[in-house]
Parts: C-alpha cells; sequence; structure tokens
C-alpha cells in the first residue's frame, strides 16, 4: 500500500495516474483512428481489391499499418495473401471466396504510379485466347525492380526488363509480340496468325504496325501479315 505523508504528495501521485491513463487513452484513439481510415478506404475500394502496407502509408507508420492491418485479418475482414499482401475478397454465390485476379496483385505489388507492367509468356498468350490454360507463373515484364510472391497454387512475378520489351507495354502490341515470342517462331502458324487477325480490331491492327519496331526481327514479319490479313 502506498503511504502518502503530505497533501502535495497525494496531488503529485494522483497527477501522475491521471497522465498515465491519458496518455493510454491517447494511444488508444490513434490505434482506433488508425483502424477506422484503413476500414474507411478498404470498403471504399471494390471487392476483390489487392492492396499493400504501402498504401495506408498516409495514414499511419509502417508498424502502426501492419498491425491494423493483421487485426482486420483476424476479424475477416480482409485476407492475408501472402507476407505484406492482403485482398478485400470478392465472393461468389456459388464457389464461394474467389481468387484474386493476377492483374490486380501485379498493379498492388507494382504499387507506385507509373510503373508499368507486360504480361509475358503463357500467360499473354492465354490473355488473347491463344491458350485456354492459366500457366501456375504468371510473369509481367516492368520497368521496376523484379519481385516474386505466391498467392494460392500461383506464382506470381514481376521481371524487370530491356526499355525495348517496355516500348509497348499496356497496348495489344506488346501483348501479341510476348504472346508470339512464348509460342516460338517454329509453332507460330496460320491457324494462330487467322486467330489474331478475328480477335484484333482495326485499331489494334494499326498499332501493331506503329510498334514493329519494338519485336525482334521474325515477330515483325507476322505482325505485318496480322495487320494486312495476309496469312
Amino acid at each position: 500500500m502506498i503511504e502518502l505523508e503530505t497533501v502535495e504528495d497525494m496531488i503529485c501521485f494522483l497527477s501522475e495516474k491521471l497522465v498515465s491513463i491519458s496518455d493510454k487513452n491517447i494511444w488508444v484513439y490513434a490505434m482506433q483512428s488508425i483502424d477506422s481510415k484503413i476500414l474507411s478506404r478498404v470498403y471504399g475500394s471494390d471487392r476483390g481489391s489487392v492492396f499493400t502496407p504501402g498504401h495506408f502509408l498516409n495514414i499511419g507508420n509502417r508498424t502502426a499499418v501492419d498491425k491494423a492491418l493483421s487485426r482486420l485479418v483476424l476479424k475477416g475482414t480482409i485476407r492475408r495473401l501472402a507476407r505484406g499482401l492482403y485482398d478485400y475478397p470478392k465472393t461468389h454465390p456459388v464457389m464461394g471466396v474467389l481468387s484474386p485476379n493476377p492483374d490486380t496483385i501485379a498493379k498492388a505489388l507494382a504499387g507506385k504510379h507509373g510503373i508499368r507492367l507486360q504480361p509475358s509468356g503463357a500467360y499473354a498468350a492465354n490473355l488473347l485466347g491463344l491458350s485456354t490454360q492459366v500457366p501456375a507463373k504468371i510473369v509481367y515484364l516492368t520497368d521496376d525492380p523484379s519481385r516474386t510472391v505466391r498467392v494460392g497454387n500461383q506464382e506470381i512475378r514481376l521481371q524487370r526488363t530491356t526499355p525495348r520489351n517496355m516500348g509497348p507495354a499496356g497496348r495489344v502490341s506488346g501483348l501479341v509480340i510476348q504472346a508470339l515470342r512464348h509460342l516460338g517462331q517454329k509453332h507460330v502458324d496460320d491457324i494462330i496468325i487467322q486467330a489474331l487477325q478475328r480477335k484484333l480490331s482495326t485499331h489494334d491492327k494499326k498499332q501493331l504496325i506503329r510498334d514493329i519496331a519494338f519485336a525482334p526481327a521474325w515477330v515483325g514479319v507476322h505482325l505485318r501479315k496480322i495487320a494486312q490479313g495476309d496469312s
């Protein structure tokens, strides 16, 4: 038991307690404020949105944001996909909770505005309908540092590449160039060319010609065929 000899001692003791309680209340309020601001931003996004702690650093410091996100995971509001990667899960009435779209994951990983992404390899072929199978490993070319993350059974890699490969990034020509490179010169036949001729619009075909300088020589030959309707 604490003995207080004078009124002054009592006043000092009570003041210290009040300061301690006040500090604790301020800390609790700050944590609740960070949680509510992050929650508001999550609710303001579409279902299926993917984000990293970096998306919330204007709300609080990294430690506070990490802890707030962990609390939201425990509540079931958001889902942790991988270390430092979360989503606001989208559900289907029959299939249940859905996996996030690979493009959404890649954009969240890229984070900063202005970072370009170009689907490549088997995924580029799949996006163009030249392949029906979504690959287990999806590669995006980027002008940002390389990074890899595994979400469920799927590996998503951002792979740094040359400025030439990124030249047509974000345009249909970039997708076609990467798909043809993946298929290989020996496997691009009339069936592939005709499929692309049917799929691409007149505007898309004109874009192929404008971006032909970014393609290897053998791919350029096929781009002209696709654009001119000469298979």
